[in-house]
């Protein structure tokens, strides 16, 4: 009963909190104090939910979220064992870390170019800067969950006669369960902005990005060009909902000893 209680007070909070914006943003619009072509809030809510019944928004909606779907789960199957390995040992680590701490900066969309030229296929072009995008969060999280987990417990274990195998399934996947959903999390908004970013800059890839392009070309520029962007941010906000729900009921353990997740 007080985890719903205090479900019910976060999503009140959170109703309040966007009931202000899109007040002070109305008066904002109506007093003139931004700029006369930015359109007021009310205005802006009304086209974005005009976008609901828009074929052309839904398909886009539709192929975006087909390759950020696509993306996060092939780094999901690579990348959370790959952090596995390379936490767990860590000769394999320190050989591999330079060639990490060098990708790991790299503009994910300055990458364009060369994923076009590589898979000559939007579909896989696009994928691929997803998956290279969203990979260093859970990477980075997987490694550092399985390296920091409890030594005492890998012992007591290894004390018993439990092989590695056994350990890791028993003991440290468990431990680092929570802070790879993390990772992964974090990952999800990431996949979905380098997707959604792609569709801008490469030209022919269907999806939001690209219908952000054609309104753009059209005519009353500015309240499509934000309702297709408050969208956008409807959808991340949803996605990482649905992990912060996840997490909540599946690692409930985790948040007993450590805090609630945001």
């Amino acid at each position: 009963m007080s985890r719903i209680r205090s479900g019910g007070a976060r999503i009140v909070r959170g109703a309040v909190g966007i009931a202000v914006f899109l007040a002070v943003a109305e008066a904002a619009a109506r007093t003139g104090l931004v700029d006369s072509s930015v359109p007021p809030a009310s205005e802006i809510v009304i086209r974005a939910a005009g976008l609901m019944t828009n074929p052309e928004f839904i398909d886009a909606v539709g192929a975006t979220m087909l390759r950020w779907a696509v993306g996060l789960l092939l780094t999901i199957a690579v990348v959370v064992p790959l952090g596995i390995v390379l936490g767990t040992f860590r000769q394999v680590e320190r050989t591999f870390r330079p060639i990490i701490e060098v990708m790991r900066p790299m503009p994910s969309i300055a990458l364009i170019p060369l994923a076009i030229l590589l898979f000559r296929d939007n579909f896989l072009a696009e994928v691929s800067i997803v998956v290279y995008a969203s990979t260093w969060p859970v990477l980075i999280n997987t490694m550092y969950a399985v390296r920091e987990v409890d030594p005492l417990a890998r012992e007591t274990m290894r004390s018993f006669g439990f092989g590695p195998g056994s350990i890791l399934l028993r003991v440290s996947l468990p431990s680092a369960a929570p802070f790879i959903l993390t990772g992964i999390r974090i990952s999800s908004s990431i996949a979905l902005i380098v997707a959604i970013s792609t569709e801008l800059f490469a030209p022919g890839f269907p999806g939001i990005g690209s219908y952000l392009l054609a309104v753009q070309s059209g005519t009353d520029i500015i309240p499509g060009v934000i309702a297709t962007a408050v969208w956008a941010g409807v959808i991340g906000l949803a996605l990482n909902g649905l992990f912060v729900a996840f997490d909540r009921r599946f690692f409930r353990w985790h948040h007993a000893r450590g805090g609630e997740v945001t």
